[in-house]
């Protein structure tokens, strides 16, 4: 797994019960997508480790999961703080006009007059729509509305044109 194709997808924040399973909580949609990824590159500080998945199923607002090796609960403690990541060939392929939010930060974003506001630094989920912070001069909002304020997505060129005003 090369370190430009790791994508965040959750973080291990507990353990439950007593035979080594942790709690993740997990930042797919829905939550248990999690786990239909195998291995998980873990990381915390320096250290990073890949584990596979052995099984695993969602509890409440968390996912619990027995991950290779962690066999008991004192192992399992270890483990809470590490974030889980998975390579990107591992997500399934997106079709036209669809984007992965991993896919998106970083893009440059520009005017349809040219004028470069900033880069995708992260996205916001408002219930509406999606919301991108672009950070330049100043930090933007902008909504993620396809066709609207958002008029094209090149991934190739790493750019994003938009319709919005630069003064806002």
């Amino acid at each position: 797994m090369t370190e430009q194709h790791l994508i965040n997808v959750g973080e291990i924040s507990g353990v439950f019960g007593l035979k080594g399973w942790v709690k993740v909580f997990s930042y797919t949609e829905p939550r248990e997508n999690i786990l239909s990824y195998s291995p998980w590159q873990l990381r915390k500080g320096g250290q990073q480790k890949v584990l596979e998945v052995l099984e695993g199923q969602r509890q409440g607002k968390n996912i619990i999961v027995h991950l290779e090796g962690i066999d008991d609960r004192d192992t399992a403690a270890g483990m809470a703080g590490w974030k889980v990541f998975i390579d990107r060939s591992q997500l399934p392929e997106t079709h036209e006009n669809e984007f992965y939010w991993a896919d998106l930060c970083g893009l440059k974003v520009i005017t349809r007059e040219n004028i470069e506001l900033g880069t995708v630094d992260h996205l916001l989920e408002t219930g509406a729509n999606d919301v991108l912070v672009v950070i330049g001069e100043k930090e933007r909002l902008i909504p993620f509305v396809l066709g609207q304020t958002v008029i094209e997505v090149n991934l190739d060129k790493g750019q994003m044109i938009v319709e919005w005003d630069p003064d806002f």
